[in-house]
């Protein structure tokens, strides 16, 4: 029999594990029963009624959260040198092109989002194995593909995320710190879900979302109710 941890049982104690919480609920009772020692993310796993195989049901998007996502979002700009100044003034990171494209041949992706040029992203391609399995492959869908790069990398960092269903048909997606007031993880978390709603391809049939859950690091899964 698994032993359950102190920690565990108390955050256990400070909720129903069979109930179905509303959102706002469970935007107040996942700080209670975050219990960790350093400020963790809370995250959503929305299981969609899809098929991601099938082209025209992979749901992917992006959204900007009301209340940005309580994390330094670390940003490279590939750009070219005309664009270097717009990227540096509109908080990037790490700034450059052959230099940056050379580190990432070597390994190196401490980063969280690259931002680059149409022009560019003919240099990026070799570079797709090292970058798609890490999420950091630019892409113009999620505008990490663009001429208004400096558009780009301040919407990021103001609390711009992109989402896409896995292919077990759910979205897992870091909406807020536990540090956040109950109010602003609801905001977050709504913002989010009202997005994937409206991103139901017309060719799914049955139940759009199917579930919806909320936890923290480490912490229990909070049902929520699906009729946001």
């Amino acid at each position: 029999m698994t032993k359950i941890s102190k920690k565990r049982k108390d955050a256990l104690s400070k909720y129903d594990s069979t109930k179905t919480y509303s959102l706002k609920e469970a935007s107040s009772v996942i700080k209670e029963i975050s219990n960790v020692n350093f400020d963790s993310s809370i995250d959503l796993a929305v299981r969609l009624g899809v098929d991601p195989r099938k082209a025209d049901q992979n749901v992917r998007g992006v959204v900007t959260l009301p209340n940005g996502t309580g994390k330094d979002v670390k940003v490279l700009a590939l750009v070219t040198p005309d664009k270097e100044k717009d990227a540096l003034d509109a908080g990037a990171d790490f700034v450059g092109l052959d230099e940056y494209l050379q580190k990432i041949k070597d390994g190196w992706t401490d980063v969280d989002v690259i931002i680059t040029m149409p022009s560019v992203m003919g240099k990026l391609g070799p570079l797709g194995r090292v970058l798609g399995p890490r999420g950091l492959m630019p892409n113009p869908k999620t505008g990490t593909v663009t001429m208004d790069v400096a558009k780009a990398i301040s919407d990021v960092k103001a609390g711009k995320i992109d989402f896409k269903v896995d292919k077990t048909g759910i979205i897992h997606a870091s909406v807020a710190k536990v540090s956040f007031d109950a109010d602003k993880i609801y905001g977050n978390s709504l913002e989010l879900i009202q997005n994937i709603l409206k991103l139901k391809p017309s060719s799914s049939k049955g139940t759009y979302v199917k579930s919806i859950s909320m936890s923290s690091t480490m912490s229990p899964g909070i049902n929520i109710d699906t009729n946001i």
